[in-house]
């Protein structure tokens, strides 16, 4: 039975990039002795915003932190990370020194500040709030030892990506798990029907379609910022096995049909590949996975989680 713990009071003071107010934990909730709800509340969302946290077996001491962002399919009425439905993660966590910190919901938003505020999705500064706010308060109350790893499927490796490349600093390792790494070009229509598929309008994420907010936020244009980085990239051919014909699971996947989850698998490889030539060519390391076998749906992201830990965890100063 769960047990909610008191609320932290503690005030922390966040930098860059500029000084605002500071979010504060509302309350936790204990679900095992390893795995938290942490309810955030945050100035720059407006709003209290659900974790899920892993701990690490010795939470004395300070350990690393994994931020392992959510695909499309997350709606604000999850009462958990879709990474906690659909994954052993967990398990896999089980025996590593790492915190990890799951976001619940934020389909549509790819964890980014919103121009506006959108009538569906609402009021959006996931960038603040993960980059900003959230990091100095895991290290202040979870013994986060300000080392810090972002990844993250569909939406949410897109996602990771651009937080990567824009805070180069605070990540010392990256995991893209079928996320295409263009905006304002070859990917900017899957963005758009990605925010779309989920009731939003993306001109009030990034403006119209050829406002500078689309170029800004392009891995693409940027990746040069990934050096020194730990990267690791995967996506699948689009090509179902026979076990995804039988068990295609539309639940907390976008897209919702066998055929899409097929087409859009081909297109992130397509940006997946042109993203590896990209970096290849300025002698900027990473481990690709490229056009293994595979569509769009979750088996596959489990397997890119437990095959990016070595790279993830050699980011982080972990043993593999």
């Amino acid at each position: 039975m769960a047990i909610v713990i008191a609320t932290v009071a503690t005030l922390l003071s966040v930098g860059s990039p500029a000084a605002h107010a500071a979010a504060t934990i509302d309350h936790i909730v204990q679900k095992t002795s390893r795995w938290e709800e942490v309810y955030v509340n945050s100035p720059a969302m407006q709003r209290i915003v659900q974790l899920d946290v892993l701990l690490p077996a010795d939470q004395s001491t300070p350990h690393p932190t994994l931020y392992l962002l959510d695909g499309d399919a997350a709606t604000n009425t999850q009462t958990q990370s879709t990474w906690t439905i659909k994954t052993d993660v967990v398990n896999f966590f089980a025996d590593k020194d790492v915190n990890v910190v799951m976001p619940v919901g934020g389909g549509g938003t790819f964890y980014t500040d919103w121009l506006k505020d959108d009538p569906t999705l609402g009021h959006n500064r996931w960038e603040t709030f993960l980059t900003s706010e959230l990091p100095p308060l895991i290290n202040a109350t979870l013994h986060g030892s300000g080392v810090n790893a972002v990844a993250g499927l569909s939406m949410g490796g897109f996602a990771a990506a651009i937080l990567a490349f824009r805070y180069p600093s605070l990540y010392k390792a990256l995991g893209v798990y079928s996320g295409c790494m263009y905006t304002s070009n070859l990917g900017q229509t899957l963005v758009r029907t990605a925010v779309a598929d989920r009731g939003g309008d993306a001109d009030n994420m990034w403006g119209g379609a050829l406002n500078a907010q689309w170029p800004a936020h392009d891995p693409s244009r940027h990746f040069q910022a990934y050096k020194g980085m730990a990267i690791y990239m995967y996506s699948g051919d689009g090509v179902p096995t026979p076990s995804d014909l039988a068990s295609f699971d539309p639940n907390y996947t976008y897209p919702t049909t066998l055929a899409a989850a097929e087409t859009i698998e081909i297109t992130v490889n397509t940006c997946t590949l042109a993203m590896k030539t990209l970096m290849t060519a300025e002698s900027i390391p990473a481990t690709w996975r490229v056009g293994l076998t595979g569509i769009h749906s979750w088996p596959y992201w489990q397997y890119a989680l437990h095959d990016s830990w070595p790279t993830l965890a050699g980011g982080l100063g972990l043993p593999a």
